[in-house]
């Protein structure tokens, strides 16, 4: 079986003291998700995190250098193999890419955990909120 290799962006911001996730809506619409895309040739796993995220969701930020979690989920006939990087946002812009279709969301970090697909998803992001709430 072939493995695609993927990376991601848990894009975040804080916001009078709570932490906030910015979810995506996936191309049917019908699942919110975080951005992420194929990594490309040449391209680093944090250098597609952020390009997928300023295509997808339309923010900027600095990622951290270190991945923060790892999860797969079958697509295309293959098993797709998703890094997931934190994302700080540091602009929001107007236009973007998708912007046509896709909605975006900021959410409280503990909604946003109950909203993502899979189940892999959810605990890195229960282990990221933990890990930012304790600042």
């Amino acid at each position: 079986m072939t493995i695609i290799q993927q990376a991601a962006a848990i894009p975040y911001r804080f916001e009078k003291e709570s932490l906030y996730i910015l979810l995506i809506r996936s191309r049917n619409g019908k699942k919110w998700i975080i951005p992420k895309g194929i990594i490309e040739d040449g391209d680093s796993a944090r250098f597609t995190a952020e390009k997928e995220t300023e295509e997808e969701a339309g923010v900027r930020g600095k990622t951290q250098n270190k991945i923060i979690g790892n999860y797969d989920y079958f697509k295309w006939n293959s098993t797709c193999r998703v890094k997931v990087f934190a994302m700080e946002v540091e602009q929001m812009l107007d236009d973007w890419e998708e912007k046509s279709f896709r909605e975006r969301t900021w959410v409280k970090a503990n909604e946003a955990q109950k909203m993502v697909k899979p189940k892999a998803l959810r605990k890195i992001i229960k282990q990221f909120i933990k890990t930012k709430t304790k600042l």
